[in-house]
């Protein structure tokens, strides 16, 4: 499954979040930090899941560029 990261950069670091996953969060020192981060993160979640016997979310998250 493929879910809709959204990355974002603060003034001294960047923050990523999985709106599919409630809670699955990362930070990191760079984008490359973060993405990894994000990356084991929703691996973990999903693990977790698993092992819990709960239900995987579908991915529904979508994402576009609006021009303003």
């Amino acid at each position: 499954m493929k879910y809709l990261v959204i990355f974002e950069k603060a003034p001294r670091n960047y923050a990523a979040y999985v709106p599919d996953l409630p809670g699955c969060v990362a930070t990191g020192e760079t984008r490359e930090d973060v993405e990894r981060l994000i990356r084991e993160g929703i691996h973990i979640y999903i693990k977790t899941l698993r092992e819990d016997g709960q239900p995987i979310p579908e991915p529904t998250a979508s994402a576009e560029l609006v021009e303003a």
